[in-house]
């Protein structure tokens, strides 16, 4: 609100602050028109903006830049501003812990070559990752999900290597996804279809999936219209850029493998697991692979295997491998399953689906089988960096046999809102129900200030957006849209452990420690948000290396929003300073004697070998 005062000055003050409200909201509006398209022809949310006239209505609750002359005598000539040059242009797809030449120089066993090997404090990159010569805006959803711009992932290969698949097709300046895959060649939505005679796709029940080996993640691109989220994963090898077309066509996926490391999600999180020819040994290891799918799986999950060896006793000839190998294959994953105590649903074609029991009870006999080795661990989500093991991960208990293990879901979107079973039951220690409903009010309050600030924010300009701390999801809970999808980050740092509960509403999320790199490709988010981010990793690391991430993995021209104390913002101000950012530092929505501030910045657009189009 702007100052009160019966004075000249006062009214000044108030004049002065309203502008500043008011140039902030026009300063998104203007980018938007700046925005690029696929051919560098203008963005068509800005156009369509540009016609309609631009809403830059004053929001009273808020006060821009109250700390402006505080900011002024830390960046002054005083304290010179430290500035990041661009990295070289062969850095442009540049993954830090998924380097190339870094991997080969680790064992092939169990693909642990292909895991994550970050790049050690001396030889990290203090670098701006420059985009390449032609980089443009990606198209909006719907049309990404059929179109990628060449010059923004110039790669072929997979043009020739899966011609026949309908994978992936170059025409002229753009890749076209027909929406086939290695076993769906006829598209996308007739496998689908298929899924959904046994699965329950259409109702809210499934929501959440998992994709291992996805390529260019077609399934998880054609599942959307069915309301379902898919979490889609593929290492960095000889498939170039698979990971970075699927969020390139907005997506959402990382690079990642089965290998030796858990994967980085929580126990109970997917409604279902798919894959589809993803060339995973699930039988190798006393079937340790599908003991991991088992883990990730809610109580009453479906996991598809599509592909070889199911039904091999059609398709050995097809397939030209022995069928002694692909009968031996299948005998160890039915074995496995059995084991599980999944119940196998269906088998038709190449396709098997197994649903996982809703509790313990059905699977009592295994409690004296010998091959029936339970996971001893008090804390099931304790999985950074921690080596898979071949056990079973035990049910939370029931009281009754059709109770639902760690308690049964509400349909989506009503489950979104409702309250998680985590948090009903007391699982998270110290959080109570209202704590939990208390921070579900703030993140509303909070979406609605920003989407006062940036216009833009629900229009669909902002595809893929990260929150680098998610907590319960709150802020992705606010912002949910058809038109967007929100990767929740919980820190491994974290006081308390939350991601079960964001998979619990139906959002999507992963561990990561930001002392590291992401496991994505660079210019892969639209927007990144940061809730108090700075403030858990004080100490812990270089803010420097967490900003230059946040810029790696940021598109051109994408949005930043960074919330947190003053002093650590004004911090963060003067780093962003030397970093090709335009920023502004903005009040809380309760006013300027609020202690939170909110930093919002934009990335200019520059591409290799050349300067700030700003």
């Amino acid at each position: 609100m702007a100052l009160k005062s019966s004075s000249a000055d006062g009214k000044t003050r108030s004049s002065v602050q309203i502008f500043i409200v008011f140039s902030l909201c026009c300063f998104f509006y203007i980018l938007g028109a700046w925005q690029r398209s696929g051919f560098g022809k203008g963005d068509s949310i800005a156009l369509e903006m540009t016609n309609s006239g631009a809403d830059c209505n004053i929001v009273p609750s808020l006060n821009f830049e109250t700390h402006h002359a505080g900011e002024s005598s830390i960046v002054g000539a005083s304290q010179k501003v430290k500035a990041f040059e661009p990295c070289d242009a062969r850095y442009t797809d540049y993954t830090p812990c998924q380097d190339q030449r870094r991997a080969m120089t680790f064992p092939r066993d169990s693909m642990i070559y292909r895991e994550r090997h970050c790049a050690p404090e001396n030889e990290k990159l203090h670098c701006l990752i420059p985009a390449p010569k032609g980089y443009v805006t990606p198209f909006s959803w719907p049309k990404s999900r059929d179109y990628v711009p060449y010059a923004n992932a110039p790669y072929k290969a997979l043009t020739v290597e899966k011609a026949i698949q309908n994978w992936i097709q170059y025409e002229g300046d753009v890749f076209r996804f027909p929406g086939g895959g290695t076993q769906f060649p006829q598209g996308a939505d007739k496998y689908i279809d298929q899924l959904a005679s046994v699965i329950p796709m259409e109702n809210g029940t499934v929501r959440t999936a998992l994709d291992t080996g996805c390529g260019v993640a077609s399934w998880g691109a054609y599942l959307w219209s069915r309301n379902v989220r898919a979490m889609s994963f593929a290492p960095r090898d000889s498939h170039e850029a698979q990971v970075q077309f699927a969020l390139e066509r907005g997506v959402p996926a990382v690079i990642g493998v089965l290998g030796t490391i858990k994967l980085p999600y929580p126990t109970r999180a997917f409604d279902m697991a798919h894959c589809s020819r993803c060339l995973i040994p699930w039988g190798a290891n006393d079937g340790m692979y599908l003991m991991e799918v088992d883990r990730v799986l809610r109580p009453g999950g479906y996991w598809i295997l599509s592909g070889p060896p199911i039904n091999w006793k059609i398709n050995y000839k097809a397939w030209q491998r022995p069928k002694e190998d692909l009968q031996e294959e299948q005998r160890k994953i039915e074995e496995a399953a059995k084991l599980l105590c999944w119940e196998k649903k269906y088998e038709h074609g190449e396709i098997a689906i197994w649903q996982k029991r809703v509790n313990d009870d059905a699977c009592r006999s295994r409690q004296d089988d010998p091959r029936a080795n339970f996971c001893k661990t008090d804390d099931t989500d304790d999985v950074w960096y921690k080596k898979m093991e071949a056990c079973i991960t035990p049910y939370p208990e029931t009281s009754s046999s059709d109770e639902v293990a760690g308690g049964e879901l509400q349909v989506f979107p009503d489950r979104l809102n409702a309250v998680p079973p985590r948090i009903s039951s007391g699982s998270i220690s110290g959080v109570t129900v209202d704590a939990y409903e208390d921070d579900n009010r703030q993140w509303k309050k909070h979406v609605k200030a920003y989407k006062r600030i940036n216009s833009l924010l629900d229009t669909g300009r902002y595809r893929n957006i990260m929150d680098m701390n998610a907590g319960f999801g709150g802020f992705a809970a606010a912002i949910e849209s058809p038109k967007l999808w929100v990767m929740n980050v919980v820190p491994t740092i974290a006081e308390k452990n939350r991601l079960g509960v964001v998979y619990e509403r139906g959002l999507i999320g992963i561990y990561h420690d930001w002392c590291e790199a992401f496991s994505t490709y660079p210019r892969t988010y639209d927007l990144i948000h940061a809730n108090h981010l700075f403030s858990l990793y004080k100490n812990k690391c270089n803010a420097d290396d967490i900003l230059l991430e946040m810029d790696r993995i940021l598109r051109p021209e994408g949005a930043v929003i960074i919330r947190d104390d003053v002093d650590t913002l004004i911090k963060v101000k003067r780093i962003i300073a030397g970093m090709k950012w335009d920023s502004k530092l903005v009040d809380h929505e309760d006013g300027p004697l609020v202690s939170e501030k909110v930093l919002i910045a934009v990335k200019q657009y520059w591409v290799t070998n050349s300067t700030s189009t700003h």
